[in-house]
């Protein structure tokens, strides 16, 4: 009888398949990633992996939902700092996210997104939208609750500015992604992002 696996070691021992997961898919991208390179990165057997993942797909579905959350996280409110630069810390991680390309997901993710596997099968595989809807929501949520507390005065309904933001973001990264981080020119974009994020926000600025 084999001893009985608690769920803490269970979630730890995920964390670091996810972990060995993502520096694979870093550095062989997406498309040629395999979950044998898994295996190797992570030092498990066959078995110990298939027992948490079913295929490649859904372990990068995984790996993305964990840097997702990191997103989502962002946005949940600190008492510490003001929510105008909580939301201008955010803008920073994007940019070093999207300028340390070659050390991000920022490849795989337009491999997966662009696929044309996955292309047929979005319908049958709803984590795009589920990953788009979290994210606004997250920042529409996030607006409100500086609107409430009297620091953004938007003057634009919420939700349509977190659809800008995400939508922004989404773009800036593909276009990257197509044309090279110098021509995109990520530094001067977001300049101009924070510029007309503030003229729709409104914030107070505290001192």
């Amino acid at each position: 009888m084999s001893p009985k696996v608690s769920d803490d070691y269970k979630k730890k021992k995920k964390n670091e398949l996810l972990q060995a997961a993502r520096d694979v898919f870093i550095r062989e991208g997406y498309a040629h990633a395999t979950m044998q390179d898994i295996i190797d990165e992570a030092g498990v057997s066959r078995g110990a992996l298939y027992s948490y993942f079913s295929n490649i797909e859904h372990v990068f579905r995984e790996v993305l939902q964990a840097e997702d959350q990191e997103d989502i996280n962002y946005f949940e409110q600190d008492d510490l700092t003001s929510f105008w630069e909580q939301f201008t810390n955010w803008i920073e991680v994007q940019q070093k996210s999207i300028e340390a390309i070659n050390k991000s997901l920022l490849l795989c993710k337009a491999e997966f997104f662009i696929t044309t596997h996955y292309e047929k099968n979005k319908e049958g595989n709803p984590y795009i939208t589920e990953r788009y809807e979290k994210l606004v929501t997250s920042v529409k949520r996030f607006i409100e609750k500086g609107t409430e507390k009297g620091e953004f005065h938007p003057c634009f309904p919420p939700d349509n500015i977190a659809l800008y933001l995400i939508s922004f973001i989404d773009g800036l990264m593909l276009d990257t992604f197509n044309l090279g981080i110098e021509r995109t020119k990520v530094n001067e974009q977001l300049k101009i992002l924070l510029f007309t994020l503030k003229q729709m926000l409104c914030p107070i600025i505290k001192r």
